[in-house]
């Protein structure tokens, strides 16, 4: 009995090893490759921001050549849609440097000056997204503050009266934002004002009749802060 156990525990291990000779070596597949997350950014939300830059006075305008400083703040609200279009609207006021200036000089020594030292819009945007950047483009309302318009003689001040409304107007731009940071965005931006136009009714007999554009060109950079949406949200 006891070599019949024997022999039948050897036959077993023999037909093991014939079997495991027989079988097809294993096969080693290698771990897939990683892919890192999609990443999609993602315009909607508001956003608070500040600016710096320049103001230009157009030609034929009572300000003359003159070149100021501006800097100020920014606020608004942007939606995505379908699916790389932005729209939005944007409220944006600016303080600008260096209030006096050449003005324009008639026959007669007769000077006539203005002065504004403050811009402000509120103008809807829409643009195209392509991952971190957005190009748009801008429109709507402006204000400014009460243009200080002066006339003077050889340097003595004059009376005058002038048509036209020195406060309310259009604007219009266009722009470039850039995603670098969640949350952060950073633009450039050029901006047109355009406030009517100012005629002068009465005063030296140089200016009489006289008009001027009121318009003025801006460029801007500034940084937004955005809350909460804005920003790259990975997508697996």
């Amino acid at each position: 009995m006891k070599r019949i156990l024997i022999g039948t525990v050897a036959l077993a291990a023999f037909a093991g090893s014939a079997f495991a000779a027989d079988m097809p070596p294993r096969t080693y597949s290698k771990a897939p490759a990683y892919t890192a997350p999609a990443v999609v950014y993602n315009w909607t939300g508001f956003y608070i921001g500040g600016h710096v830059g320049g103001e230009f006075a157009g030609n034929n305008n009572l300000q003359g050549s003159n070149a100021r400083f501006l800097g100020g703040v920014q606020g608004g609200f942007d939606y995505q849609f379908a699916p790389n279009w932005v729209m939005g609207i944007e409220a944006q006021y600016s303080w600008l440097g260096g209030g006096n200036n050449n003005g324009v000089l008639f026959p007669g020594g007769t000077l006539v000056t203005s002065k504004n030292d403050q811009l402000g819009s509120v103008t809807g945007r829409l643009g195209y997204t392509w991952g971190p950047a957005l190009l748009y483009g801008k429109g709507g309302y402006a204000w400014r503050d009460n243009n200080n318009i002066g006339v003077s003689v050889a340097g003595a001040p004059a009376a005058f009266t002038t048509t036209g409304n020195h406060k309310d107007g259009y604007t219009a731009g266009a722009g470039l934002e850039y995603l670098f940071a969640p949350n952060w965005s950073a633009k450039a931006e050029y901006q047109y004002y355009n406030f009517g136009s100012t005629t002068f009714t009465a005063g030296p007999a140089a200016i009489v009749g006289k008009s001027f554009r009121d318009d003025e060109h801006t460029v801007k950079a500034g940084v937004n802060y955005r809350f909460g949406w804005g920003g790259p949200v990975a997508k697996y």
